[in-house]
């Protein structure tokens, strides 16, 4: 059942906007579910039949499971925030409070990348999954390797919690990833046992007929080694002085979905030097791009943001690196997968537009704004295909915020990034122009849903103090006008009739 919120949390992000407060229910929420989830894993692990998961592989999970809780309990490392004293009591199924600091289970937990893992093991765990003649064999051996992962999530949460332990994991397809820290390339191929030690921030990998390979953590994210086979998680400075690193997470095995990707992203990126430099360097200016449009801007990336998944540039992008691609993964609140940046206003923008999915996603699951069906038959401008009401709904959100974006840096900005401004507000503003009506109009919306829609047309609305200069909204209502007839013309005839 959906939680009741209060009216001003939806008015202030149907406005896209949101202060600290209003973003730390929505992330309070989430770290919530997340924990949830966690535990439906290991309820399942232990419900199933041993054929899909073995009394040896249930006794490892509770053995994971213990050694996440002490790392939960342990004092922190020193150098890290003190916790209010009594919190390390609180046990590892309970929400964290307001203003309480991870604990280095929590921190593994919430990480984003966490989410899929844990739905990996569920779809795997479910007797719907399996054939009546029981498991095939691709569907076991990715049980397997997503249930061995948990004692590499366990074992990073105990190495940051300074607790030392030696235990036996399993490498995947000659790749052994600790989620934050790093992979390790194994001297055997497959899904090879690797022992695993930690004594001081030190980490001893031993394997059969090969060298130890030692790692040393480093403060907050990656880990470092001289050898060869080890590959740290590579990372960016906070995005505001003192912040955390922002891990820029090119080599955990949950970054990107199973399956076939969507036709406009790109795979997943592994990065080099020349990559990395890219990236540092447009990530270095977003905090003052992302400022120019407004300070609550900075307040959300600060907020939601807490992990960059680097992908390749999408299929078709020409030769002018303008192309990229971007999304998020809402079993993986928190990440942005994203293409090279072109620069920190392209980032910054992307940011924007990412985040507002989240926000939108995150605030669906505390309250249920509308009860619309999946027929996808509304027009949205940056399609070329219907959309459904729930799509439109995310779609509107996000490009509303962008107009707010744009609008704001074009009125602080000089030329010729005022003039450039200017143009994309009045094109995102004209997009949302033409959804709007069919968000407003639907008798689909619950209360909450039409005050958050309300305030969504109040936001659009007051960008008109401020109008663009007549020739952008001119080319930008052109551009508009064209995509409505072009759709109209191809899908008008096939959709299905709205509800009398």
């Amino acid at each position: 059942m959906a939680t009741p919120i209060p009216d001003g949390v939806l008015v202030e992000l149907g406005s896209t906007g949101g202060d600290a407060g209003t973003l730390g229910l929505l992330v309070r929420d989430q770290d919530t579910r997340r924990l949830l989830l966690l535990r439906a894993v290991l309820d399942a692990a232990d419900a199933a039949d041993p054929a899909v998961c073995s009394a040896e592989r249930k006794a490892r999970l509770r053995e994971d499971w213990a050694l996440l809780a002490e790392a939960d309990r342990a004092t922190p490392p020193p150098g890290t925030a003190a916790r209010p004293s009594g919190a390390h009591h609180r046990p590892l199924a309970d929400a964290r409070p307001p203003g309480v600091a991870l604990s280095p289970a929590r921190a593994r937990l919430f990480h984003p990348l966490t989410g899929p893992w844990a739905l990996s093991c569920l779809r795997g765990l479910d007797d719907r999954e399996r054939l009546p003649g029981g498991q095939d064999e691709d569907t076991a051996r990715r049980l397997r390797q997503d249930l061995a992962h948990f004692g590499a999530v366990a074992a990073v949460a105990a190495a940051r919690a300074a607790i030392p332990f030696t235990v036996r994991l399993t490498a995947r397809a000659g790749l052994l990833t600790l989620p934050s820290l790093g992979s390790l390339r194994t001297a055997a191929r497959g899904d090879a046992p690797v022992d695993l030690a930690h004594r001081d921030g030190r980490l001893t990998f031993r394997q059969p007929d090969a060298p130890d390979v030692v790692v040393h953590l480093e403060s907050g994210i990656g880990a470092w080694s001289g050898a060869l086979a080890w590959t740290s998680v590579h990372t960016l400075p906070g995005l505001l002085p003192g912040a955390a690193p922002m891990p820029l997470d090119d080599v955990d095995p949950y970054r990107t979905a199973p399956g076939p990707r969507h036709r406009t992203l790109g795979a997943p990126a592994t990065l080099d030097d020349a990559d990395c430099k890219r990236w540092l360097q447009a990530w270095s200016g977003t905090a003052a791009a992302l400022r120019t449009g407004g300070g609550q801007r900075v307040t959300e990336a600060s907020a939601l943001l807490r992990c960059l998944v680097p992908l390749e540039r999408p299929p078709g992008a020409g030769a002018d690196g303008r192309d990229s691609c971007s999304a998020t993964r809402h079993e993986a609140f928190g990440a942005l997968l994203a293409s090279p940046p072109q620069d920190a206003v392209a980032l910054a923008a992307t940011l924007v537009h990412e985040l507002h999915h989240a926000k939108l996603a995150a605030l669906g699951d505390l309250v249920t704004l509308h009860h619309a069906g999946p027929e996808a038959r509304y027009f949205a401008p940056w399609k070329t295909v219907p959309r459904p009401y729930d799509s439109l709904l995310q779609g509107v959100y996000s490009h509303l915020a962008l107009a707010d974006y744009f609008q704001r840096r074009a009125l602080v900005t000089p030329p010729p990034d005022a003039e450039y401004a200017w143009s994309r507000h009045a094109r995102y503003r004209a997009q949302v122009a033409a959804a709007l009506p069919a968000l407003v109009a639907s008798p689909d919306l619950t209360v909450p849903g039409r005050l958050f829609v309300d305030e969504m047309t109040a936001a659009y609305e007051r960008m008109a103090e401020h109008p663009a200069p007549r020739d952008h909204t001119a080319r930008a209502q052109a551009y508009v006008k064209a995509a409505r007839a072009l759709w109209t013309q191809r899908h008008a005839p096939a959709l299905p009739r709205p509800k009398g």
